[in-house]
């Protein structure tokens, strides 16, 4: 461990920004071990990121949304997640919109060209909440968004270069080797900004080396040469450990599973065209012994021994294509011979028989037939539920988190939960249905899978009891894997260099 001591004579808190050369180069990791790092140094430190774009979000103490990025890096330093540290996230409904969440409030459904007429007002929300920050945290990680030299955008930035010179923050650049022309990555980026932003640059780090880290030695000589600037460390590919990742393009087009060739014991996710909160799956991705596909091109479900329809943001588009793609047909046949069927959220709207949207939530209004798996029916309406909640299957306790849009009316079965608090407020209420002995059910909850007894549970009911648990595992083995990471990182980027630029 380093020591870090900040110096800081000013009264707002320092900031580090933590950029990037395009997008998916491993700014959130980096993110994420610089404050765990400064955490574990007594160093009170918070995440920001003044606007997200993706649908995985998650829920704060106070009932408010933001994204599940910035939830992580607020878990890594300790600290539970406001607002604040993501004040403006886009949520896609389609390739030219986006459901537009202000500190926490969906507030409208605007096209790119509507949102960017709003970027004055929104750059001054993003300052303001990274000013409350400061004058909390005495260091504030900056994470940037995309490339921080994409020209065309740069005029109406609010989450790049201008919001690091807004905070005077260092800048750190990160460059992925792994997908290739890092170098050209580095010097583009830097030709392609205007000297004063060049000069905000401090340095770059190197992520996803693989192989022997010798033979990147006269690159780093080279790139210090061609740029001025230092090359803070190269970090090694890491495998031994996971963080949860930002944004579903980790899950992108990924092939058909032969059930001929299934081996291990294996449950199915569909993967949706709009997926939201693909992460609750995470934590049953640890399980030894347990494969988890998330599966997109139609094809025969009977070598899984569960299928699960995840979150959505567009539940009635993602029904559409389930029913046009042949999905539907498939999901119930393997719901007729026997199947173990789950819904999460938007997974859970679409197995009922209908949702409804009078309002045009989701486009034009009208209505969808379901999958017609659960005596369910739902009706799309403002206002957005969001709840940290705890609930109780039968005699387990379990936490999680509810975002919808809508209510969902149960018409048989049995109720799947017991919800007994939300957002800190006790209730005596229930949650989802489940029929044919819990082999059919469906949840609002995300995150069921975090708590130990309810993932065991579950894995008893559609007859996985032999998989074990890890010890940790849920909450407390994500905290595991932070400490993971800072020394994972410690190990390779030279963060006393980084304190230094600091001070």
């Amino acid at each position: 461990m380093h020591n870090l001591i900040i110096n800081n004579t000013k009264q707002q808190g320092l900031c580090l920004a933590v950029l990037g050369t395009a997008s998916e180069v491993g700014k959130s990791i980096v993110t994420t071990a610089l404050c765990r790092i400064f955490a574990d140094q007594g160093v009170r430190t918070a995440p920001f990121k003044a606007q997200n774009m993706s649908n995985n979000s998650g829920v704060t103490p106070e009932g408010l949304e933001m994204g599940r990025a910035q939830i992580v890096q607020a878990e890594a330093a300790g600290i539970p997640p406001h607002v604040d540290m993501n004040p403006i996230l886009l949520k896609p409904t389609g390739d030219t919109g986006s459901q537009v969440v202000i500190l926490g409030e969906a507030v409208e459904n605007l096209t790119a060209r509507q949102y960017y007429k709003n970027k004055t007002r929104l750059f001054s929300i993003a300052c303001s909440a990274l000013d409350r920050l400061r004058d909390t945290y005495d260091i504030i990680i900056m994470e940037g968004a995309g490339s921080c030299a994409e020209v065309n955008l740069m005029p109406d930035d609010l989450v790049n270069l201008r919001m690091a010179e807004y905070a005077g923050a260092l800048v750190i650049v990160v460059a992925d080797i792994h997908r290739g022309g890092v170098f050209a990555q580095i010097i583009g980026t830097l030709e392609c900004l205007p000297q004063k932003q060049r000069d905000q640059i401090a340095g770059f780090i190197i992520n996803r080396f693989r192989g022997d880290m010798r033979l990147f030695d006269d690159g780093v000589r080279w790139i210090q040469e061609r740029t001025g600037k230092k090359v803070l460390g190269v970090l090694p590919w890491y495998d031994h450990f996971h963080i949860e990742p930002e944004d579903s393009v980790v899950i992108e087009n990924p092939k058909a599973i032969s059930p001929a060739k299934i081996d291990a014991p294996a449950i199915a996710v569909i993967r949706l065209p709009h997926i939201s909160n693909f992460t609750d799956f995470d934590s049953l991705s640890s399980l030894p012994g347990l494969e988890v596909y998330f599966i997109e091109k139609v094809q025969d479900l009977s070598g899984f021994r569960a299928v699960v329809l995840p979150g959505s943001k567009n539940t009635r588009s993602d029904l559409h294509w389930l029913h046009t793609t042949g999905w539907s047909q498939k999901i119930n046949v393997y719901a007729d011979q026997g199947g173990h069927l789950l819904g999460i959220c938007g997974g859970y709207q679409m197995m009922g028989h209908v949702v409804h949207d009078p309002e045009g939530l989701e486009g034009h209004p009208g209505k969808s037939q379901g999958l017609m798996l659960l005596p369910v029916e739902t009706i799309l309406k403002a206002p957005k539920t969001t709840t940290r909640s705890r609930f109780a299957w039968q005699d387990i306790e379990g936490t999680g988190y509810e975002i919808h849009m809508g209510q969902t009316r149960r018409l048989d079965g049995e109720p799947l939960f017991q919800v007994f608090e939300r957002n800190r407020i006790p209730c005596e209420t229930e949650d989802g249905c489940t029929i044919h002995a819990s082999r059919i059910m469906g949840t609002y909850m995300h995150g069921l899978f975090d708590t130990p007894g309810i993932t065991r549970r579950w894995l008893n009911i559609v007859g996985l009891g032999k998989i074990t648990l890890p010890d940790p595992y849920g909450l407390a083995g994500k905290d595991t894997a932070y400490d993971h990471l800072a020394a994972h990182f410690e190990k390779h980027i030279d963060v006393s260099e980084i304190v230094k630029l600091l001070n």
